[in-house]
């Protein structure tokens, strides 16, 4: 009796846990491809003049209107076929790359320099210089873009620098109300009070203090309206108010060949399924970096 009364209980054999890979769910699979896309095709924008196997200019009337290799009647050297002016499709949709996007990225730098500066003005000084900032960002917002892109175009001519700088108007409003308003949240947080009790002046509060809490969300706005300048240069091409001919934009190639879209599909196609990547991986970064930036987004 006193051995089995002293006789501890059998505890069941220990398991080691089990090592476990972390999940990649669907949608860290879309940022990793949409990420991996973007970088092909900046390369392809940028090794443009180095891999494109025909001038985009050079004009071959005999091999005019080739379709693209796999339908019948195409030409082996062209591998996207040719335009109504025999013109490489491959070869001007990487110089139309290459020339939409650095469109795109100085209109988004330009806009983004512009709406800073007149937000971070607003969020600061208020009174006076606040509602004039404010006014005009009002007044930009409720005109239609084409009709202001129409009226620069007509003063200005089509240039590319007049371009760009057609893109940096087009939503520099939209970021200075988002700055004016993180200023104005970040005027009554206790760090800036402080530094201003301990006598910074204004200067000091919004380098210091300002700029680096609006990295984020202006990072985020940049991104997604990238993608609605390519967009915006595409429409503007198409209306014939962008880059004129012969030099080869991917809103300009569409709006050339919409004249054969019965006959000749291809000459739109190509390059509007270019753009339609572009725009598809600038939105999918773009929105994959607001999850990343934003702490309220973190944790879903």
């Amino acid at each position: 009796m006193t051995e089995i009364a002293d006789a501890k209980p059998m505890l069941p054999p220990r398991r080691l846990p089990r090592m476990r890979l972390p999940a990649l769910g669907s949608t860290n699979l879309l940022v990793a491809a949409a990420a991996l896309l973007g970088v092909l095709l900046l390369a392809l924008a940028i090794l443009a003049p180095l891999i494109s196997p025909f001038e985009p200019d050079q004009q071959r009337l005999l091999a005019r209107l080739k379709p693209p290799v796999g339908m019948a009647g195409a030409a082996p050297l062209h591998w996207l076929g040719t335009d109504q002016l025999g013109r490489d499709l491959l070869s001007r949709c990487l110089h139309g790359l290459r020339l939409t996007l650095a469109l795109a990225v100085f209109g988004t730098l330009l806009g983004l320099a512009l709406g800073a500066a007149l937000g971070l003005a607003a969020g600061l000084l208020r009174g006076w210089a606040d509602a004039l900032i404010m006014g005009l960002v009002d007044i930009m917002m409720s005109l239609p873009f084409t009709l202001v892109a129409l009226f620069v175009v007509a003063l200005a001519g089509t240039d590319v620098a007049v371009l760009i700088c057609v893109l940096g108007i087009a939503y520099w409003a939209h970021f200075a109300r988002l700055i004016r308003a993180q200023v104005l949240s970040l005027r009554e947080m206790p760090f800036v009070e402080a530094a201003r009790a301990a006598g910074a002046g204004p200067w000091r509060v919004a380098t210091v203090h300002m700029i680096p809490n609006l990295v984020s969300p202006v990072v985020v706005m940049a991104s997604l309206n990238f993608s609605n300048l390519i967009l915006l240069e595409s429409a503007l091409s198409f209306l014939g108010l962008g880059v004129q001919p012969p030099t080869a934009t991917l809103g300009s190639m569409v709006g050339q060949g919409r004249d054969y879209m019965a006959s000749a599909p291809w000459i739109v196609a190509v390059p509007a399924l270019v753009i339609v990547l572009v725009s598809l991986v600038a939105m999918l970064l773009g929105d994959a970096l607001r999850d990343r930036l934003d702490p309220r987004l973190r944790g879903r």
